[in-house]
């Protein structure tokens, strides 16, 4: 099978339900999007969990919650209009969808690592306008609806060895912010901004300078359910207030 799409057990399921969403999460194996998914899951929402890794998302369904399971690969179109389909004939709707799927290999432009510039320009960019492409006539029909994009730090400022980086996620923060002026103010946009976060990212870097560099750059982080806060606060507040940004990032990082 392509994908598997199976709700936690009924008794093991929780929360408030009255202001319940369903939300669908890219890059939701590790990092920002398992903790936004577990932060989620608690509060009583229905999770929809994308990602190349089911056996991660399978465990994070196992810890309760109404939370569904779907392999995802945000770099190829269709598998990304499947993942939202099946969610609206699922659940009947979508009501926010959080692009937060990302890699980070960074080296210095001169070790020349072009297939890991554009890997990154596939997922953390392409990725990202294949959510917006797969949910936004949704949300249209509906008349409402809530995209989060995870972007970085790195998209207002930039460092040796982040160039292709910080540019991706540039880009992901002005094409958030273009929706976000488009659409009708009923489809809510956010983005989240995260400074150094505890996760995975570093260790996709095979540069042996950026490996070392980034070392010393994440001695000071927070944790992932840091980010998940400022996400869960900004799908929580009422449909006529749209939190535009958040930026959060260690008190040391300056």
């Amino acid at each position: 099978m392509r994908f598997t799409l199976v709700a936690a057990p009924a008794a093991a399921q929780g929360g408030d339900m009255t202001d319940s969403k369903t939300i669908l999460i890219t890059g939701a194996s590790s990092g920002i999007g398992a903790a936004t998914a577990r932060r989620l899951a608690a509060e009583g929402h229905t999770v929809v969990l994308g990602a190349r890794r089911t056996d991660r998302l399978e465990a994070i369904r196992a810890e309760g919650g109404d939370v569904y399971v779907d392999r995802l690969d945000v770099t190829d179109r269709a598998d990304m209009a499947r993942f939202v389909d099946t969610a609206v004939r699922t659940h009947g709707r979508i009501d926010v969808l959080i692009n937060n799927a990302g890699v980070m290999p960074l080296s210095r432009l001169d070790a020349l690592l072009v297939d890991e510039w554009d890997r990154m320009i596939d997922v953390n960019v392409r990725g990202l306008l294949h959510g917006i492409a797969a949910a936004l006539p949704h949300f249209q029909q509906q008349g409402t609806g809530h995209f989060v994009t995870v972007a970085s730090i790195g998209a207002h400022q930039v460092s040796p060895t982040a160039a292709v980086y910080c540019a991706t996620k540039y880009a992901a923060w002005a094409i958030t912010e273009g929706l976000r002026q488009e659409l009708d103010p009923a489809i809510r946009v956010t983005t989240v901004t995260p400074g150094v976060v505890e996760s995975e990212l570093a260790e996709s870097i095979s540069d042996p300078v950026a490996r070392d560099e980034m070392r010393v750059y994440r001695a000071n982080s927070i944790p992932a359910d840091a980010i998940a806060r400022a996400i869960s606060y900004a799908v929580g507040e009422p449909a006529g207030v749209d939190v535009n940004e958040i930026i959060v990032r260690p008190a040391a990082q300056r």
